[in-house]
């Protein structure tokens, strides 16, 4: 069974920077797409980036220029560095990983079936 596990948060003030990681239990994250979302109460769970199996990578209009995805395959680890950080940014998230073989990432929920149980990110004004 797949594990992901998040790490990172839970706060900082608007401006600041903050890196997220995931860890997975999988032992070739490079044929995987693997991507990082999130949700506030009341909404649906909305991805923010993704990272296919070479590389390519996509992100939400809302967070581009101000958040890097990568993965170090090394490690199994995905991270999504964070900066400038805006209150509207406030919100659980999560990682995910696609469950075959994926080259072009999209964020889309329902293209991740496997997920992690999310950690807190709350950014003060």
């Amino acid at each position: 069974q797949v594990q992901l596990v998040e790490s990172g948060g839970p706060s900082v003030e608007a401006g600041g920077s903050l890196r997220l990681s995931c860890t997975t239990s999988a032992k070739r994250t490079d044929t995987f797409c693997v991507g990082w979302f999130r949700q506030v109460p009341g909404k649906a769970r909305g991805g923010v980036a993704a990272i296919g199996s070479v590389g390519t990578t996509t992100y939400a209009d809302s967070v581009k220029g101000r958040f890097t995805i990568s993965k170090d395959y090394a490690k199994n680890t995905l991270s999504l560095q964070m900066n400038s950080l805006k209150p509207e940014d406030t919100a659980m998230y999560y990682c995910a990983r696609s469950a075959d073989y994926c080259h072009t990432p999209d964020r889309s929920v329902s293209s991740f079936p496997f997920w992690g149980q999310g950690t807190q990110v709350t950014v003060s004004s």
